[in-house]
């Protein structure tokens, strides 16, 4: 990947992620990013990629969302 492609991925991700973060449970922030950008890579929309990335989370955490 193009480290530019790249830098606009991750600061998406980062966009996205500060809505996600205030009710998220305790986690980190680079595993939210990753399935948020490979989302965006495979090419989902934003929106899609956010709920992708939000569920694989609560999934790897057990819970349900």
């Amino acid at each position: 990947m193009d480290t530019t492609v790249l830098a606009g991925l991750l600061r998406e991700a980062e966009e996205q992620h500060g809505r996600y973060e205030p009710t998220a449970p305790p986690h980190h922030w680079s595993d939210w990013y990753a399935v948020f950008i490979r989302a965006r890579e495979l090419g989902r929309a934003p929106e899609e990629a956010y709920r992708d990335a939000s569920a694989a989370l609560a999934a790897a955490l057990g819970e349900t969302r």
